[in-house]
């Protein structure tokens, strides 16, 4: 018969969805260090016996690889390779009645908001005075950082407020110390994510106040680079575009998710915008920043959208002519505003739709990086890969924006330092340099 043998717990956490879950694991890998535990981030040895996996709920595919994870460790459990399987993060916060009957053998469900408790089933404290310090698992030159938690915005199609409740500004105090924990262990570049930036500091100040507060962590010593992600265009602050202009560590870029082209569906999507604003807030902030690069993400196929309503966000995108952009096919979330109307386009005609968008985004990507060519940039450098030095300019975020690539032979940069580049070859989504 085979026995266990005693063992010290070491702690693996998975984290699967966006950089706002891995934020919520970082600070949970920080709380755990903190109280003396042994801990990893993503290990790919099985050598943990105690795994906590922190969920996406967001859409179909995220639930499904969040499952499918579970799913994984609970087998290992079976087989004696981990001892306890613990779940937190936004699928679990959604469907924690449901799941717990699904996976009884996992040892515990948590919500997005239950880190005290998760702590305590760890058999560790919430050290207050760790609030402000971060362990990073991203490499240390950048950082995200989430200035607010939650979304009041109504958008028919969003689970966010089911998953993570409504917004809540953190204090600027905090985030700017924050800020200066991480510029002393080596982050340039801070990445302000939020449900909603632009909604920052209504529940705290009375006043949306994202500039006052991306003027505060401009002054923080060290930080080159704030970058502005996840910014919702109805009400847009633009005295934003005033800090973004004259504060020259304010990277010249904006990722403005706009679902759609045409006006009709904003409606129905609850967005509070039509696309007359939207092009007109496009043109504002490009006259007030020529330079700026816009990123942006569409959803096609959400109920009740018509081949001519398709048609207007694909003249839509073909005018606006985006730095960046991502198409996503609707996902049919339960207990949204939009799960009471039929989901009713083909999954077929809906991954066509996103194909034409894509199509004619590879298009305007291929054009506008041409443009680049003979044009010398300031460089981030994240990586070494495949014979390249990888790195990012200004206009590019991690993971899903354009690649700056420098040939390793002949060339020396350090991975986390910042080089001038000049571009010699464009393809649609990567530039190809050497350092000046």
């Amino acid at each position: 018969m085979k026995t266990k043998g005693i063992r010290t717990n070491k702690i693996n956490i998975v984290t699967l969805g966006c950089s706002k879950n891995l934020v919520d694991s970082e600070v949970l890998f920080t709380q755990l260090k903190g109280n003396g535990i042994a801990v990893t981030h993503e290990s790919k040895k099985d050598n943990a016996n105690i795994v906590v996996i922190n969920t996406c709920g967001f859409i179909d595919n995220a639930k499904e690889e969040s499952i499918n994870t579970i799913l994984r460790y609970v087998d290992a459990k079976d087989a004696g390779v981990v001892d306890k399987v613990y779940v937190t993060g936004c699928l679990s916060h959604r469907y924690k009645d449901e799941l717990e009957v699904e996976m009884p053998t996992v040892d515990a469900w948590f919500g997005t908001n239950e880190l005290p408790r998760l702590l305590k089933t760890l058999r560790a404290d919430y050290k207050h005075e760790l609030v402000g310090e971060r362990l990073l698992t991203t490499p240390s030159h950048f950082a995200y950082l989430k200035i607010a938690e939650g979304c009041d915005r109504p958008c028919s199609f969003c689970a966010i407020p089911l998953m993570r409740g409504g917004h809540v500004s953190r204090s600027m105090d905090e985030l700017v110390m924050e800020a200066k924990s991480l510029a002393r262990r080596g982050t340039k570049e801070l990445i302000l994510i939020a449900q909603d930036l632009t909604y920052y500091g209504l529940d705290l100040y009375k006043k949306r106040n994202l500039s006052d507060l991306i003027n505060r962590l401009a002054d923080v010593e060290g930080i080159d680079w704030i970058r502005l992600q996840y910014a919702y265009p109805s009400g847009f602050p633009l005295d934003v575009l005033d800090v973004m202009r004259d504060r020259p560590n304010v990277c010249k870029y904006l990722d403005m998710p706009l679902q759609t082209g045409s006006t009709e569906l904003l409606k129905v999507m609850r967005r509070g915008i039509t696309r007359e604003k939207t092009e007109s807030l496009i043109e504002t902030i490009r006259e007030k920043i020529p330079d700026i690069t816009l990123r942006t993400t569409l959803i096609v196929g959400h109920p009740g959208e018509t081949y001519a309503m398709f048609q207007e966000t694909y003249d839509f995108v073909e005018r606006m002519r985006f730095d960046r952009m991502g198409a996503f096919t609707y996902s049919h979330e339960d207990n949204t505003h939009s799960f009471s109307m039929p989901d009713d386009i083909p999954a077929d005609t809906k991954q066509e739709r996103v194909d034409d968008l894509m199509e004619l985004q590879q298009g305007i990507s291929q054009e506008l990086n041409q443009q680049k060519v003979g044009k010398t940039y300031k460089v981030l450098f994240d990586r070494k890969e495949g014979g390249y030095f990888v790195g990012r300019t200004e206009g590019d975020s991690p993971e899903v924006d354009n690649e700056v690539l420098v040939p390793v032979s002949g060339q020396y940069v350090r991975i986390g330092d910042f080089a001038t580049v000049r571009i010699n070859r464009a393809e649609e989504f990567d530039l190809y340099g050497e350092v000046l």
